[in-house]
């Protein structure tokens, strides 16, 4: 997204939908479209085709799916939406669903495709291959094939194994590929994408950061009015970045509370006591509840009961702060009637939100908050993706260290700590993690990882030799992983000498450790997390 493009305002935003057809990608089309400045969201492919169109999209994606066409209640599309005048561009399922809606023929052929694969474009000049060579590699993943286009549209492509691998329909502004062009393996998948947003359906390109920024600032004034919000920052990206909108919109009218339970990383509270009420001038109210939390976490081992805990301390800290600053707050006259959240739009979609396929439930940044807390909310970023989120941060002037801090879970170091928590364990991880992490920066690896989780095994000892004696001490565990959307993961291969500075340091500098280790388990079948 640049700011250089004009800014439209969100009502005159060109609008393209994502038809989910249970495709793994669906949510990673509406980043490539966005990655083209080009707003878009996801729809169900249960929802009726009027229902789409009232939308007023100025185009229609087709999305994947695991299933055949020819299964039996397999997804189905009503013939109107390629019908309606709306550019419509279908990807794998989508692309085979177009075909057989409009007379094309697809075959089960038993001849299937998975992964890379050579393409044949048969027409370069074409609408969506316009300036692409004659050879190209895509990602297939598909065993049924389109062996005749439906009457009107002009084969663009094909593979050895599918003779219709790609089609167009310019009079009818109808599209559709076999692949992926919205995975990194189609070489020239985002090329293709966005002929068909420009070329295809003759988007312009307008959706930008600075764009984001007005809208919401225009939104929550008049949502606010003269009242009063607060929201607890956990220190992340997410909510550091809301609450920083929230804070251009109503100025004084916002109170940020932060919780210090003692489970952050090294650095991390003072960063946001400092630096990010330097960076916004946002009223904050700081919590000091370390021995709170320690004291309920005493003797506990079990994760998901480490959560809970967590989350419910959270939750009565945070409640008892809200009652002060409504007390002081009504002593001005002025309700506290706002709740800033920091829910991005995958946590929309996966809560059903944008899939329609599962019960909407809230994501809060502050652990969970309970629903006899009435509050109206504030969630101004429930439209961004992350990486976007990243961008409004630094348009909002947010420090590089808040605006790139890789993901963190909510309960802390606490669940990163295999064995009970004490405040011993946490001061040794914390030194350990930061070592971990000053290498990496040094190495300039940060933007490379999605994360590295730095783990202590608590409850496990190993033999070591320091000092010319034996020791018995804890093994530290390594996790860097990459990621787009932490929906899967694999394990980063970071340079060796990068690895043995880490684990050098760490067994000199960090008392009782005498063991690092590299957890090398992509997701699935591993989580990013080990509790």
């Amino acid at each position: 997204m640049s700011s250089a493009i004009p800014d439209k305002s969100a009502h005159e935003l060109d609008t393209v939908l994502v038809v989910d057809f249970g495709a793994q990608y669906a949510q990673l089309i509406a980043r490539r479209v966005r990655e083209a400045r080009v707003y878009s969201e996801i729809v169900p492919s249960t929802m009726p085709v009027a229902e789409m169109l009232a939308k007023n999209p100025k185009a229609i994606i087709l999305s994947g799916g695991p299933s055949s066409v020819y299964e039996e209640g397999a997804p189905r599309l009503d013939r109107a939406i390629f019908e309606s005048g709306v550019p419509v561009f279908g990807m794998c399922y989508g692309f085979q669903l177009m075909a057989i809606t409009l007379g094309g023929t697809v075959d089960n052929s038993g001849a299937r495709e998975y992964g890379r694969t050579e393409l044949a474009v048969g027409k370069t000049g074409s609408t969506l291959f316009e300036g692409t060579p004659a050879q190209q590699s895509v990602w297939m993943s598909h065993g049924d094939a389109c062996s005749a286009a439906p009457e009107g549209f002009t084969v663009t492509g094909s593979t050895d194994v599918c003779p219709v691998a790609a089609f167009e329909n310019d009079e009818k502004k109808l599209y559709g590929v076999q692949y992926h062009p919205e995975v990194l393996h189609s070489d020239y998948g985002q090329q293709v994408l966005e002929h068909f947003l420009y070329r295809g359906a003759g988007i312009a390109p307008t959706w930008t950061t600075s764009n984001v920024v007005d809208e919401q600032v225009a939104l929550i004034r008049e949502q606010v009015g003269t009242k009063r919000a607060i929201c607890g920052l956990s220190g992340g990206v997410d909510s550091a970045v809301a609450a920083a909108l929230v804070q251009k919109a109503i100025g004084s009218q916002l109170t940020c509370v932060y919780v210090d339970h003692g489970l952050m990383r090294k650095g991390e509270t003072e960063q946001v006591e400092k630096d990010f009420v330097a960076a916004t001038g946002v009223q904050l109210k700081v919590v000091d509840a370390q021995e709170r939390f320690l004291n309920a976490l005493a003797g506990v081992t079990d994760p998901e009961e480490k959560r809970k805990i967590i989350g419910r301390e959270f939750i009565r800290v945070f409640e008892q702060a809200q009652v002060e600053i409504i007390a002081e707050a009504g002593a001005h006259g002025e309700p506290v009637e706002f709740l800033v959240q920091g829910t991005l739009y995958p946590d929309v979609v996966e809560s059903g939100g944008g899939t329609g396929t599962a019960n909407i439930k809230s994501h809060h940044n502050v652990g969970g908050l309970p629903e006899d807390l009435e509050f109206q909310l504030i969630e101004p970023l429930r439209k961004l993706f992350k990486d976007e989120v990243r961008m409004v941060g630094q348009e909002l002037g947010l420090p590089e260290e808040i605006v790139q801090r890789q993901p963190f879970p909510g309960p802390g170091l606490g669940i990163r700590i295999v064995g009970e928590v004490t405040k011993e364990r946490l001061d040794l991880l914390r030194e350990a993690d930061a070592i971990a992490r000053e290498e990496l920066t040094a190495a300039g690896l940060d933007r490379e990882i999605w994360q590295c989780p730095v783990v202590l095994l608590a409850d496990v000892r190993s033999v070591g030799v320091q000092g010319d004696g034996r020791t018995y001490g804890h093994p530290i565990v390594l996790r860097p992983v990459s990621s787009e959307d932490a929906m899967t993961a694999d394990w980063s291969r970071l340079p060796y000498e990068v690895l043995a500075r880490i684990s050098t340091r760490i067994t000199n500098e960090v008392s009782d450790v005498n063991r690092v280790v590299l957890d090398v388990t992509s997701k699935p079948p591993g989580t990013i997390e080990w509790e």
